[in-house]
């Protein structure tokens, strides 16, 4: 016989041993696993109906709730019938409390009571078999208050779960038949090369060799680009899932705190800014308490109120050394103290290098791109670097376990989650980054560029507003430091440690503290005219920012000289009230721009004031908050025109003080918030005509078209609102630290 008959048959008789085996135990094992994947594919179906279910009581729960108090059985029955869209969607009912069924759809079943059948074993059943077949039924309560209670019954039609079923048992049957000829031809092709010697040029194919080129290097990997794709999958996939969580959990104070003892163990977080929640003042009538004009306040104070813990601040009050005791701690609010505020003591010298040179006119600056050259100073380098460190050892300090929650917040702390890193490795550090991150080859501006980004990579998460931001910071890192970045991942690897960069779009408290005691729309209007002098139909624009040259105020103003002149109707109609808080009035920078603001307002009113009207009224001082919301309230447009922005909550806070779902938004495209409230005027605030229009625009918009774009808004704000933000950080946090626990436990060395 010719030797390569000979080395074909005996490849053939050994494929034959392993082939024959192979082809019976794939047999077997399909017929085992077809099963298997029935009944894990109906409880997959009956987890998913239970979830859609929850869903579509939560959807209807409001306005079945109103309709159910007005007795309105007509329009019970149409709100039922027209939530029957989904093919999946049999039928509807509402049971009274007394397990009555008082309403129905026509495709309800007549055998459907109030009350679900049980199994021997004593369980409620969901799934019942029906004339038309299989069924799945829910019955989720509802509790309408004033003590009255019932249920929603929702029924869904199962059939499609057989036809899946068999088209899911199909594809099995078709891949072990695939895979056992694959296998085959695999085996065969194996052994034929054994014969020729070859089997170890295989092996080595198999180990991935030859897959590799030369150096070893994982980045030249053929396989690189798809392990980069399959990172890419499972992080939309966790984008996916984190979206379904949402959709289950309604945010809130009560929430908030139940995720903290869940997920954090109860854990007390400790929270570090540069701006204090509450501020002590002497005044000649005693001691006066004031809550500073600062979006990070309005969002951090109702997430501390709700977890408990300290605030680590600095003290800059004429009363705060009064009201403190021997630790310089004091209990906030002061009417109910919900949590501790330590204060941190600067001299002039310090805060003059600290706060005012590098983070306001080096940081600040440099990440707003406001067309203000940043100034950097060594001095002021070397104040930044102490003061960091002084507020770093008061965490140490301050926390009561070596693996603390630190929520470390804005430009004023770079360094400080690198330095809570080496005193406390354990500590899970979430810094949120307030204003906006600038592209690399701005931040290059920054003389010490590598150290502050070296600062921040101690954080286990690192916090923007927008993906924008992240993709930015990761840039920055990539050009500035030796670091190994997972862009699909969003992650950074610096020094032995992890850092994942994600976006957290901040909000605010819903509903807002004074929502139950706030006066009327129509009371907030009289007052807020009568106290400005203004005619009781005058048409009214509001601003409120701090007197900062990065809010837009003065293309705002002009935008408004520029509407009074293009539209002459709406002089002596139309005046404009900014609320304008002084801020950093220290720099020179700043008391230019303050000079600036009032010349423009004083030469638009010159121009257009006739009698008692003038079109400009500036109120340079601070508000408390509840005031505010009466401007908010009594106004009949919100002009926001930053001309760079993290978020902006002023435009939220217009929102939520809407309830009667009137009054229009101008929001600046350059705000984190524009890619959150679409219903608002969207503008170009450099571009003063575009800016006049919408303005125009929103003060003739009629009233149905207010009531839909605020309501929609509304909805966005209720639901992503501050207790989300805090959420959804924490979350992540106590997953890392799960992770982390697990690898150390195991002994796995990161």
């Amino acid at each position: 016989m010719p030797a390569h008959k000979a080395i074909s048959f005996r490849s053939l008789r050994l494929a034959l041993r392993f082939v024959l085996p192979l082809a019976v135990a794939l047999t077997l094992l399909a017929y085992a696993v077809v099963p298997l994947v029935d009944k894990l594919t109906l409880r997959w179906f009956v987890r998913d109906l239970d979830i859609r279910s929850q869903l579509i009581t939560s959807t209807l729960q409001e306005p079945l709730e109103e309709l159910l108090l007005q007795g309105d059985r007509g329009r019970i029955n149409s709100l039922l019938t027209r939530s029957l869209h989904d093919e999946r969607l049999l039928a509807l009912g509402y049971c009274s409390e007394d397990g009555k069924l008082l309403y129905r759809t026509v495709n309800f079943p007549d055998s459907l009571s109030c009350s679900l059948p049980q199994n021997p074993a004593g369980e409620t059943q969901h799934l019942l078999q029906l004339q038309r077949g299989l069924a799945h039924v829910s019955m989720d309560p509802l509790d309408h208050g004033q003590g009255m209670t019932g249920s929603l019954v929702v029924v869904h039609d199962m059939s499609f779960v057989e036809r899946r079923s068999t088209d899911t048992r199909n594809y099995v049957i078709l891949l072990f038949a695939v895979l056992g000829i694959v296998t085959s031809l695999i085996t065969v092709f194996v052994a034929h090369l054994s014969w020729r010697g070859w089997i170890d040029g295989v092996r080595a194919m198999l180990r991935g060799e030859g897959l590799v080129k030369p150096f070893g290097n994982p980045e030249d990997s053929e396989l690189h680009p798809l392990a980069g794709d399959l990172r890419l999958l499972l992080r939309n996939l966790e984008a996916e899932r984190r979206m379904a969580d949402d959709a289950a959990i309604t945010w809130s104070p009560e929430s908030l705190r139940n995720l903290l003892h869940k997920q954090l163990a109860g854990e007390r977080v400790i929270v570090v800014s540069n701006r204090e929640p509450y501020i002590h003042l002497n005044t000649p009538e005693g001691i006066e308490v004031n809550r500073p004009a600062s979006g990070l306040v309005t969002a951090v104070e109702p997430v501390m109120r709700a977890c408990s813990g300290t605030w680590i601040a600095h003290g800059s009050g004429s009363a705060d050394r009064e009201t403190v005791d021997r630790h310089d701690r004091v209990g906030v609010p002061p009417a109910n103290p919900e949590y501790t505020l330590r204060r941190i003591w600067l001299t002039a010298e310090e805060e003059a290098g600290y706060y005012y040179g590098f983070s306001n006119e080096g940081l600040w600056p440099l990440c707003h791109n406001a067309h203000v050259r940043p100034v950097f100073r060594s001095s002021d380098w070397t104040e930044y670097v102490a003061i960091n460190q002084r507020f770093a050892d008061a965490v140490v300090h301050e926390a009561d376990s070596d693996d603390p929650v630190v929520l470390v917040q804005d430009y004023h702390f770079a360094l400080l989650p690198g330095m809570i890193r080496k005193r406390l490795p354990k500590a899970t550090i979430i810094t949120f980054w307030h204003i906006p991150w600038p592209n690399p080859e701005s931040f290059g501006i920054c003389p010490w560029r590598e150290e502050i980004l070296q600062g921040m990579l101690g954080s286990t998460i690192l916090g923007f507003h927008t993906p924008f931001h992240c993709k930015n910071f990761l840039e920055t890192v990539d050009r500035y430091l030796e670091t190994r970045i997972e862009h699909e991942s969003s992650t950074i690897f610096h020094g032995g440690k992890l850092t994942l960069v994600e976006n957290y779009p901040i909000s605010i408290q819903w509903p807002p503290p004074w929502q139950a005691t706030q006066p009327s729309v129509l009371e907030c209007r009289h007052t807020v005219r009568q106290s400005l002098g203004l005619e009781p139909d005058l048409l009214m624009g509001i601003g409120v920012d701090r007197l900062d040259y990065t809010k837009g105020i003065l293309e705002r103003l002009r935008a408004v000289e520029n509407m009074l002149v293009r539209y002459p109707e709406m002089v002596g109609r139309f005046t404009f009230v900014q609320i304008a808080a002084p801020t950093r009035s220290a720099l020179e920078e700043y008391q230019a721009f303050d000079a600036r603001v009032r010349t423009l307002a004083f030469r638009i009113n010159r121009r257009f004031s006739s009698g008692t009207y003038q079109p400009i009224h500036l109120k340079m001082e601070h508000h408390e908050p509840v005031e505010i919301n009466r401007y908010y309230r009594a106004a009949d447009v919100c002009m926001v025109t930053s001309l760079h922005d993290g978020m902006n909550l002023v435009a939220k806070e217009y929102v939520a003080a809407r309830d009667d779902e009137q009054g229009a938004l101008v929001l600046s495209q350059f705000t984190g918030a524009a890619h959150e409230l679409h219903e608002a005027l969207i503008v170009n605030p450099y571009h003063i005509e575009q800016t006049a229009d919408a303005l125009h625009q929103a003060l003739t918009m009629p009233a149905y078209e207010q009531q839909e774009r605020m309501r929609s808004m509304r909805s966005m704000v209720r639901d992503f609102n501050v207790y989300r933000w805090a959420g959804r950080m924490l979350i992540d946090a106590a997953r890392i630290r799960q992770r982390e626990k697990l690898s150390a436990r195991i002994g796995r060395k990161r």
